[in-house]
């Protein structure tokens, strides 16, 4: 049986979201020369590099890019490495990036290179929160807010095609 798919946001209004959680990023980060736009591998990572765009094409304001990458499924057994040294992102301002904030688990265990150095603040984006929080991580940049059950699966398509739907 397929899975029927509700789309929840299409691909305009993922742009429009997108460019407002850039304007955000800009608006708290105005006195700072670079910033570090960290993104969970997948659709983490594609967010942070479109918002990195956006936030470059509004503002002064200099982005590192930098991809985090972890197991998902079992964050805890997995190493977390970025694809870039460390050193490079000391008292810098970081901001986490990823597509959906569920339970806030990935998002827990990504941080854990950056309690390793000393770093300005930390901070995280989500495109979607569906609020279902079982860790102490609260977004300060997010796109859409989606109340869901916990059972339900919400799926975010970035690239050619944005868009987001509720499984």
């Amino acid at each position: 049986m397929v899975a029927e798919k509700t789309l929840i946001l299409a691909g305009a209004q993922v742009k429009q979201k997108i460019r407002r959680m850039a304007f955000e990023m800009y608006e708290h980060n105005f006195n700072e020369k670079h910033i570090v736009v960290a993104g969970i591998d997948g659709q983490g990572y594609i967010l942070a590099k479109l918002l990195a765009k956006e936030v470059e094409s509004i503002s002064p304001i200099q982005i590192k890019l930098v991809k985090v990458i972890l197991d998902k499924l079992a964050p805890q057994q997995s190493d977390v490495m970025l694809d870039c040294d460390l050193k490079e992102l000391k008292k810098k301002c970081i901001i986490l990036v990823d597509d959906v904030l569920n339970t806030g688990r990935t998002f827990a265990y990504g941080l854990k290179p950056f309690l390793d150095i000393e770093v300005k603040k930390i901070e995280t984006a989500v495109l979607v929160n569906r609020s279902h929080t079982l860790f102490p991580i609260y977004p300060q940049y997010t796109g859409y807010e989606l109340s869901t059950t916990i059972k339900d699966h919400v799926e975010v398509v970035l690239g050619k095609e944005n868009a987001i739907y509720l499984k």
